[in-house]
């Protein structure tokens, strides 16, 4: 148990430091190094993706609370922004994850790998969207949050993938809609967890120490290790040269991705 606690906690180093340093998602990393250490245990394929999607979110729970109090001491967050999405963002996530439990090894795999090469693509272009618009009324706001929960839970990310290029476009300052995106990540990955959780207990054959499809050694070493590792990848973001950074991870994404398909097939 000490060795398998070891090695999680070596992923939330990585994931931690690259939360911080580029700015991205955790699950885009904690996903295929969960896989990878699931793999190394000989956790059966046929519930490695859930367990890594299902443990991804969980560990967001933790991570989102630190990271959005920090945006908020700094004014960052627009509580209004988060109260008129966060029931559509709810919905969304808790019924993606209801659609992942239905869905094969093999399907959650391709659907990963797919949003891996966009998130990729995104970065290698370094494209940002121009703020153009206005937010949209109760509905249009509840309708974008079904998506961006739906999209972050069969992913198992935090959702600012989605959440920052939507705020940014709809003319709310970069610094905002990152802080806002940090506190909507709280109800995604809280219903996500449930929501895995739930569908995970009616499973069979998951490994020892799994509640759900969360799997708690990997939950325990990512969180308290990424945590630590994060405001470090931060402060290295001040000194590095980032951009060049986020172009060399793209490719990185890349490789993971392909590799993730090869091995599938």
């Amino acid at each position: 148990m000490v060795s398998i606690l070891l090695m999680y906690s070596l992923i939330g180093v990585v994931a931690g430091l690259l939360a911080g340093l580029l700015g991205i998602g955790g699950g885009l990393v904690i996903v295929p190094m969960l896989m990878f250490g699931f793999h190394r245990q000989g956790i059966t394929d046929a519930h490695a993706m859930h367990l890594a999607l299902g443990t991804s979110m969980a560990s967001i729970v933790f991570t989102s609370i630190s990271s959005a109090r920090a945006h908020h001491r700094r004014g960052a967050v627009d509580w209004s922004v988060v109260r008129r999405i966060v029931l559509g963002i709810l919905l969304g996530t808790l019924l993606g994850s209801f659609v992942a439990a239905s869905l094969s090894n093999r399907s959650l795999i391709v659907l990963f790998v797919i949003f891996l090469y966009y998130v990729a693509t995104q970065m290698l272009l370094g494209r940002k969207p121009k703020a153009s618009r206005v937010l949209p009324g109760r509905v249009g706001m509840f309708g974008v949050g079904n998506g961006i929960g739906m999209v972050s839970s069969l992913v198992g990310i935090g959702g600012g993938t989605l959440s920052v290029p939507f705020m940014v476009l709809h003319n709310l300052p970069v610094h905002t809609a990152i802080g806002t995106s940090a506190a909507i990540g709280f109800p995604i990955a809280v219903a996500g967890t449930i929501g895995y959780v739930a569908n995970g207990l009616r499973d069979t054959g998951l490994p020892p120490h799994s509640v759900g499809y969360i799997y708690l050694p990997a939950l325990a070493g990512i969180v308290v290790v990424s945590v630590l590792f994060a405001p470090l990848g931060a402060r290295l973001a001040h000194a590095l040269p980032v951009e060049k950074l986020k172009r060399v991870f793209a490719l990185l994404l890349y490789i993971v991705g392909t590799r993730m398909m090869v091995n599938l097939f």
